[in-house]
Parts: C-alpha cells; structure tokens; sequence
C-alpha cells in the first residue's frame, strides 16, 4: 500500500469502552498492529481497560485506561486526554463511544479529526433495547454524527440500515470491510489442536463461534443440530462466552444433546478449530460484517449462514462461496449442514477473498482517516 505521509508525526488514537471478547475489538486491534507497522503512534484509548482481547493489544500500541465506572463518567478524561496528546485522528466504534467522542472534541476545542464506525445494523439492534432508548439513539446518531469528520460502515447492509434508520445522508457515509484475514492466520490454524473431538475417526465437528448473546442465535444453530444428530453422527462446538450460556446449557439439556454438544468457551485462538471443523455455521439473527465467516473461508472451512441483515451474503457473494438460510429457520439450517457433510461444497476464489484482508483495509482506512491520498 502507499506510504502514510509523514508516518513519524501521525498519531492515532482508537477509543473503545472496554476490550470483549466481539468481533469489533479483534478488527481494531488488527488495524492497531498494521498503523504500527506503518510506523505510526498509536495510543489504544479505553473507558476501562479489561476483557478477553486485552493479550491482543500489540506491544507498539500505548494504552489510555480511565477507568471510569460507566462510559459516560469518561468524559471528563475523554476532553482531558485530547487537549493533552492531541493526536492526529480519533477512531471510535458504537454509536455511545462515537456520540461521546464527538462531544469530547466539541468541548475540547481540539483539531483532532474524529472518525466514527459502525459495525452492526442500528434499527435491528435497537430492538433489544429499552422503548426509550430505542426512540431516541437514531435522533441523537442524526443530530451527532455529522458532526464526524468521517462515517465509516462495515457494510453496504449497515451503512444502507444507518442511512435509512436516522436520515442520515448515505453519501456521508462510508463503507469500509473489516481486515478479517492477517499475515498469521494460516499459522495460527497449524498450532496444535488436542481436543478428542478433532481426532481421527470422531464423528465430524460443526462449529459456531461468538459471544453468546441473542443477536448470534444460537438456540437456531443448536436446534437444527438436533435434526443433523437424528440423520448422522456429528459433534457441535460452540466457542464464545456471554450472558446466555444459562439458557443454551439448559437447552442442550432439554435436547437430550450433552454428549455431542460443547459450549467450549472463549478461546484465545479459534482457528485450529476453524481449520479442522467439517462445517462452520452462522446462526445470526442481524450482524454488521460476521468476521469470523471471512475467517473460516480464508482457512479453506466450508460454511453455512443465515442470510442475516447484514454483510453474510456480501461475504458469499449471495451465496455462491457459501449456503445461506432464512433467519431462525432451524430446518433450513439442518438442510445446509447435512449438504455440506454430504460433499455439496462451494469452492471459494482466492482473488474474492482479498477483500476482506488486512492490507486492503488498512489502505482503505488510511485514506478514511485522510493519512494518505485518496
């Protein structure tokens, strides 16, 4: 890619609320460690630091914790930390963290350049909250946002929902896909996997991964393995961690499916797993770009997914590299699965997959946070 220029006097600063276990804090600790590489400061900026993901914080980045007890008690510190280090641009993600940047340099008087970015569908994700907030989130992101000095989308499917959701202007916004494929991600896949399930001879494995949360449905996913089990013999693991692990765990209970079904947890790195599973599923019921879908192709994993509102079928390309089924359609969703273990499987073109990596994204950003021309 083109030289960032000046890269020695650019400063980046990427603010988050705190580092989970999502696919938002992997793809900006991705573009963290390749501003690094360009040779430009980053500092990693957090409403409170902690989480899943804080090993993945690369050693270049400097990390900002405020420790604040709530997102909007840092805004004091917020104000305080731009007129101090002033950095070049301010990279945000979610509408709270991108509304309250936006006013931490409204009262801070800085030149500091704020990019905002949204990595799920607004309307479908309001739906989970409060009658209030549901209300008032789209008002508040249409009287803020402009405000950016860039809107950035991971998807023509969020960047259309946003547009659509608060009246924003669609030609304000960009879209820009997630760097989901690193330099290391074939190397990782080769570490060594012990686990008895992926041994040779076991029953094959399908495999979901994702905080376990209403938005990535996993009842659909362990339901329609239900059906896979009464047709073949096959295994489900699930790697991720979240609020509704109660609710599955009893699910699986009441299945009947203990033996052949594992809520693993969080791992540190999912993909000997991805490499070895015979199928990877996304259940989701709305997403912005699913990063793991792109991981699992990339290592050569053929792939179900819903056709959730969005990214999954710009990711298939509308299905040709991967089968998509009706969002909570647990029948179809079996259907895919059983294809895929039958041998029905869509070969992937390499070239398609360049997209979705790391230096194509980090070019894109760059230009987004005017570091190079576009």
């Amino acid at each position: 890619m083109s030289n960032p220029k000046n890269s020695q006097n650019l400063y980046i600063a990427i603010f988050l609320r705190f580092l989970g276990g999502g696919g938002i804090e992997r793809v900006l600790m991705n573009l963290a460690h390749s501003f690094t590489e360009q040779g430009i400061k980053v500092d990693l900026v957090l409403s409170q630091a902690g989480g899943p993901h804080m090993s993945r914080i690369p050693s270049a980045v400097t990390v900002v914790d405020f420790a604040a007890p709530r997102l909007s008690a840092c805004l004091p510190d917020l104000v305080r930390y731009l007129q101090r280090q002033q950095p070049t641009v301010l990279l945000c993600a979610g509408h709270y963290t991108n509304e309250l940047a936006l006013w931490a340099k409204r009262v801070s008087g800085v030149s500091t350049r704020i990019v905002v970015s949204e990595h799920n569908q607004l309307s479908l994700s309001a739906k989970s909250m409060g009658q209030i907030r549901r209300r008032l989130i789209p008002w508040f992101i249409r009287l803020f946002y402009p405000w950016a000095d860039g809107i950035i989308a991971v998807s023509h499917g969020v960047a259309d929902d946003l547009a659509k959701t608060t009246g924003l202007d669609r030609k304000l916004i960009q879209v820009i896909y997630n760097p989901a494929i690193l330099p290391g991600l074939l190397e990782k896949a080769k570490e060594p996997l012990t686990h008895p399930w992926f041994a040779p001879g076991e029953p094959p494995v399908i495999l979901g991964v994702g905080r376990l949360e209403a938005q990535k449905d996993f009842p659909t996913l362990i339901r329609a393995f239900s059906q896979v089990r009464q047709i073949r013999p096959a295994r489900l693991m699930i790697l991720g961690w979240g609020p509704d692990q109660p609710k599955l765990e009893a699910l699986v209970k009441d299945l009947g499916l203990e033996e052949d079904v594992s809520l693993f947890g969080y791992v540190d790195n999912p993909y000997p797993y991805m490499a070895k599973a015979s199928v990877f599923a996304l259940s989701s019921a709305w997403e912005g770009l699913p990063t793991v879908l792109i991981e699992a192709m990339a290592l050569g994993t053929p792939v179900v997914s819903t056709d959730c509102p969005s990214g999954a079928a710009e990711i298939l390309n509308n299905g040709k590299y991967g089968l998509l089924t009706p969002v909570g359609d647990g029948n179809a969703l079996a259907e895919a699965i059983v294809d895929v273990l039958d041998g029905k499987q869509k070969k992937v073109d390499p070239v398609w997959i360049e997209q979705f990596g790391l230096e194509a994204a980090t070019k894109e950003y760059c230009k987004a946070l005017e570091l190079i021309p576009s």
